[in-house]
């Protein structure tokens, strides 16, 4: 069983920055392709990056390229998002996922999913 737990969300002004962080466990951390998705209320849940096993591939959606950076650890399970910049329209509950391809951008292609962390970005 592979269990994934996020933590860092909470309210933020725009143009402030934030870094999420997800710790796996289960299964080796390497074996791998991570990525965060996030879910606003209404919205389908959305693609914001991934990040291969080894840590250089690396995908982005549009808007949150040049202010979000995708990164792992391997040593220690972690996998984190920095986001900088934020905008009110980032506001999301944001999910760590897991994969064993490459690197995926669509939430069907994730086997295993933590709990979420909210994040708001207020005006």
């Amino acid at each position: 069983q592979v269990h994934l737990v996020e933590s860092g969300g909470r309210t933020v002004q725009a143009g402030g920055s934030l870094k999420l962080s997800c710790v796996v466990s289960g299964r080796p951390f390497n074996k791998y392709a991570m990525g965060w998705f996030r879910q606003a209320p209404g919205n389908e849940r959305e693609f914001v990056a991934a990040i291969g096993r080894g840590g250089t591939m690396l995908d982005y959606t549009d808007s949150v390229k040049g202010r979000f950076t995708i990164s792992r650890d391997n040593d220690k399970s972690t996998v984190y998002l920095q986001m900088n910049n934020l905008k009110p329209e980032d506001t999301a509950v944001y999910y760590c996922a897991a994969q064993f391809t490459l690197l995926a951008k669509t939430f069907t292609e994730y086997e295993w999913w933590g709990q979420g962390t909210q994040v708001t970005v207020s005006s």
